[in-house]
């Protein structure tokens, strides 16, 4: 029986996430060290620049940690209900399979198990296919969200900090060859987010 494990491990910032993405991009915390870009020879523009390193906030950004182990755990519910219902079924086969065998079954009685067994299982794909769409969905809101969360965040956090550029860092997936440290804002982007979805019960 093929279980759904394949969705878990996807709740992440860097499938919404793009070079760029937050550019102007937006916390009361002391401020990181600000860079000045060189203008290109012979224009007299130059910008602020600073990054986020999106492996690290995703490691240590408590709710998305918090969100994950409660992804994890329902994913193992349904695989738990999809496997009993798979067992059952396979534990019907096997009687009847026996039965069979014994000549104890007449043709009608049979045929009325076999088409019993391919509704036990047609209803298993597509219990599987519901539990593995709404899963899915949930994920992807979730993920929506944290990219809202994260914008919304370092919009806050740039009134004070002016930066032109704030760009996204992963090892897997950036297309930023070199990093600066004294350009990383990380460490004061969890401190902030974290400190956010804390006080969140408390915002009514």
């Amino acid at each position: 029986m093929k279980n759904i494990s394949f969705i878990i491990g996807s709740l992440c910032l860097s499938a919404f996430l793009a070079l760029g993405a937050c550019n102007n991009a937006n916390s009361k915390n002391t401020p990181a060290a600000v860079t000045t870009v060189a203008a290109e020879p012979g224009t007299n523009n130059a910008g602020k620049v600073a990054y986020v390193n999106i492996d690290s906030l995703e490691a240590n950004y408590e709710l998305l940690k918090t969100k994950r182990e409660q992804f994890k755990a329902r994913q193992e519910q349904m695989e738990g209900e999809l496997e009993r219902s798979y067992q059952q079924m396979q534990n019907d086969a096997a009687s009847l399979q026996k039965k069979a065998e014994a000549n104890q079954l007449t043709q009608s009685e049979g045929e009325a198990a076999q088409k019993r067994l391919m509704q036990m299982r047609q209803s298993l794909e597509t219990r599987k296919q519901a539990l593995t769409e709404q899963l899915m969905k949930e994920q992807e809101t979730f993920n929506k969200d944290l990219k809202t969360r994260l914008d919304a965040f370092l919009e806050e956090y740039n009134k004070t900090r002016h930066y032109d550029y704030i760009l996204s860092f992963s090892a897997s997936g950036s297309s930023i060859l070199y990093a600066n440290k004294q350009l990383d804002i990380t460490k004061d982007v969890v401190a902030g987010m974290n400190a956010s979805a804390k006080n969140e019960p408390n915002k009514k």
